[in-house]
This record gives structure tokens, C-alpha cells and sequence, in this order.
């Protein structure tokens, strides 16, 4: 079975202003045109972002992204209620972890102490945890 991927804000931000390394623009590149999954605390952040444009609504509008349902609801508050995580990295990290995605980061401190979760750096290319 093909592994696949959530896609966090940070590595689209980082994309669009072209400061991933060359290496971690090509993996991302083949994660998108396989399957091109964000959570909707992703898709939100990415719209929110200041320097959003026409543009970067017409590509997050490819995606897939998934919505909150009670299994990400249950396995969030989980994760809130045994660790010190932000609400928003923890819907994502629950997202991840209900749906068995890698999740693409770039703030893998963020989602450290998280042992359900699998993460890629998409700037070393390491999956951690």
C-alpha cells in the first residue's frame, strides 16, 4: 500500500516563497501531484496568510482536504489533555494520526512528543518519530 501524506502550512508557505531546498520542492512536488492532502486548519492558514493571492487560492483549491469529524475531535482532545500542544497543531496532528498520513512539517518540534505521529522534513527529507 502506497503511503500518503497531509501537507502542513508551513512547507506550502515555504514553497510558494521558493525557500525549500531544491530537493524538498521535488518531493513535495510528487506528494502533490499523487495526492494532494491538507487539513482544514491547513487550508485556512494558507488562505489566511498575508501574502495570499488569486493564485494561492486557485492551487489550495486542488486539494483534498479533510474535515473535522469526532474521531479527529476525540483524538485531539487526546493529545491536549497529555501534552502541550497549540489547538491548531493539534487537529493537524490528530488529522494525521486518524487518517494514517506522514505528516509533511517543517516544525517537527512541534509534533515531538506525539508517538502516534510520523513526520518527513521535507528540508532534510528524515522521517521522524
Amino acid at each position: 500500500m502506497e503511503q500518503k501524506y497531509l501537507i502542513d502550512t508551513n512547507v506550502l508557505i515555504d514553497a510558494q516563497m521558493r525557500n525549500l531546498p531544491e530537493q524538498g520542492l521535488r518531493f513535495l512536488a510528487e506528494v502533490i501531484n499523487k495526492d494532494f492532502t491538507v487539513s482544514f486548519i491547513t487550508y485556512i492558514e494558507f488562505l489566511g496568510y498575508k501574502d495570499a493571492t488569486r493564485a494561492t487560492e486557485e492551487f489550495i483549491a486542488l486539494a483534498d482536504v479533510i474535515e473535522i469529524n469526532k474521531n479527529i475531535i476525540q483524538t485531539c482532545i487526546n493529545l491536549r489533555r497529555t501534552g502541550t500542544i497549540k489547538l491548531p497543531d493539534a487537529i493537524i496532528a490528530a488529522t494525521a494520526i486518524v487518517f494514517d498520513l506522514i505528516l509533511v512539517t517543517r516544525n517537527t518540534e512541534d509534533f515531538k512528543n506525539i508517538s502516534q505521529i510520523r513526520l518527513v522534513d521535507p528540508w532534510t527529507l528524515q522521517e521522524v518519530n
